[in-house]
């Protein structure tokens, strides 16, 4: 029913209960995770991670995240065209710029995350893979690249937070936008504005657990701070809501903008 296009299921906050959360998101209609990184180091890990489940089935997405770049090495830009070659993922990411942080946003860091964003769209054009988008306050620099690297593949811009016509440019170019718990929360008053003026074909749904807790979650475990892709539907409701769809209509098109996003030919046990 439902696909989770973006989850961190490798880290640590889910080491100890990992099955059991697995097995509440399958209850909960979670049919497929993107279980997407962030350092290199991290990565044989996810990749572990993803063969210990076929219900839900986890998704590998391999990247270099912007908000690391100190941490970054060019060797494991080879690494991950190793990955590649390997068919080991199926996108890149996240990736992205991000101006929101100040120190990485420092002439030094900021040349560097540009470089880094650069070569792995290029390996993602070589390999034809989508990428998911990491994006904070840099939206016309990662425009510019897009376009330099001439790159056709899509993917999706995780936890959007730009404004309709930045929301229209990504949709022009081939993004669909990764809606999450933000959604739910009544001071998002952006967010709402840009799921009222998209069309619901734009868009696919999130969790970014652990991180990014719905507020129906929030408020019952008030001090209970992890996010779970069991709480997708919590998002689902949120959008179907917003764009006055039944639950049943709403979980057919994001699955059909899910598969398209990430070029996946997956089938819901739904329909």
């Amino acid at each position: 029913m439902w696909i989770d296009t973006h989850c961190h299921f490798d880290v640590e906050e889910f080491a100890h209960d990992r099955t059991q959360v697995a097995a509440d998101a399958y209850a909960q209609g979670v049919e497929a995770i993107a279980v997407i990184a962030y350092l290199a180091k991290y990565w044989p890990q996810l990749l572990s991670v993803c063969q210990q489940f076929k219900q839900p089935q986890l998704l590998p997405v391999l990247g270099l995240h912007p908000c690391y770049i100190s941490e970054h090495q060019n060797s494991e830009l080879a690494q991950l065209e190793q990955h590649l070659q390997n068919n080991d993922c199926i996108a890149i990411g996240e990736i992205g710029l991000d101006t929101y942080v100040a120190e990485i946003k420092q002439p030094e860091f900021y040349q560097k995350q540009q470089q880094f964003f650069a070569e792995q769209l290029a390996l993602a054009k070589q390999y034809q893979k989508p990428v998911v988008l990491h994006v904070r306050k840099a939206h016309a620099d990662v425009f510019k690249i897009i376009k330099q690297q001439k790159f056709s593949e899509g993917g999706i811009v995780h936890a959007f937070s730009g404004g309709v016509e930045e929301a229209k440019t990504y949709a022009k170019l081939g993004f669909k936008l990764g809606i999450g718990g933000s959604v739910t929360y009544p001071q998002a008053k952006r967010l709402h504005s840009v799921v009222n003026a998209m069309p619901i074909e734009s868009l696919v749904i999130e969790t970014d657990a652990p991180d990014m807790i719905p507020m129906p979650h929030r408020q019952e475990n008030a001090k209970y701070t992890r996010n779970s892709p069991a709480y997708l539907p919590s998002v689902a409701h949120a959008l179907a809501q917003a764009k006055q769809l039944s639950s049943e209509q709403l979980a057919q098109i994001l699955w059909k903008n899910s598969c398209q996003a990430l070029h996946l030919s997956l089938k819901s046990r739904d329909f």
